[in-house]
């Protein structure tokens, strides 16, 4: 990985602590004690961002947020869509796995697709963006992975019709499952049906009851036909803003097969998280 030259890094952490301080205004004593730069650099630097106008000097020698910043600031509000950094990402491994990659949020008890990318192999029988598809509690796990025992209660509660007990204690299973690995996954059964073309024509999900299953534990070497890989993207609470789901495959996968392509989601999501929250990945 590249690393940034020192001075951009200074100029960063210039504009993190002015900005982490809204409604104050720092002189450069502050900011050299906060920040711990010589006295000449910090001079130096806010020299430049004020003619720069990212900052601007008050007349009591103290600096807030300049005009350029914020106005930069609002577009880049107004710019802001997670679907639209995740699209490339999605492609990408839609393309690789000739699969479909759909990016989703949890609306009371349904997985509503914000997004949706599908290898040509796949395109006719993608769900379209906006679809709302009944989520069984089994599968609803990656939403939850980080939530308390009492929040997922609470959502299990609110389901009509009710989860059955197997199907609570799935959903508990499937949460320690990704909680170890970082992603969920499903296998289909034996006498599985086209699900994707089935999802397509809005089917219920129940009839997922019959046809898939959670994945709750890997032989490396097995082998499994999977439903989906998923993964969560986390906002900077830790909570579950969207998942990234992978589906369509088109054979078996091995166990160590599965453990790749899983993680190789997992990362995806991690950059995403670490757009969403601004937060590096390493401290998500």
């Amino acid at each position: 990985m590249s690393r940034s030259s020192p001075g951009v890094g200074r100029v960063v952490s210039i504009l993190n602590f002015i900005s982490d301080h809204p409604g104050q205004s720092f002189t450069l004593t502050d900011i050299v004690r906060a920040l711990r730069l010589s006295r000449a650099t910090c001079h130096a630097l806010l020299g430049g961002l004020v003619e720069a106008g990212y900052l601007f000097r008050a007349s009591d020698k103290s600096y807030v947020l300049g005009p350029a910043l914020i106005a930069m600031g609002e577009v880049a509000k107004d710019s802001f869509s997670p679907t639209r950094v995740a699209q490339p990402e999605m492609r990408a491994l839609a393309d690789k796995y000739d699969a479909i990659c759909a990016l989703c949020t949890l609306e009371d008890g349904d997985a509503v697709i914000l997004d949706r990318a599908a290898a040509l192999s796949n395109v006719g029988h993608s769900t379209v963006r906006g679809a709302h598809l009944p989520l069984l509690a089994q599968y609803a796990g990656v939403f939850f992975v980080w939530a308390s025992t009492a929040e997922v209660n609470d959502w299990l509660d609110t389901l009509d019709p009710k989860p059955r007990v197997d199907q609570r204690e799935r959903m508990l299973q499937s949460i320690d499952f990704i909680r170890s690995h970082g992603f969920g996954a499903s296998q289909r059964t034996a006498h599985t049906p086209n699900i994707v073309s089935a999802l397509d024509r809005q089917a219920s999900w129940e009839m997922l009851d019959q046809t898939m299953e959670p994945l709750l534990a890997i032989d490396s070497d097995g082998r499994y036909w999977p439903g989906y890989i998923q993964a969560p993207i986390y906002d900077a609470r830790r909570r579950v803003a969207f998942v990234i789901a992978l589906s369509g495959f088109k054979g078996q996968l091995t166990g160590d097969e599965i453990i790749a392509l899983g993680a190789e989601v997992r990362e995806t999501c991690e950059r995403l998280s670490s757009f969403i929250s601004r937060v590096p990945p390493a401290t998500l």
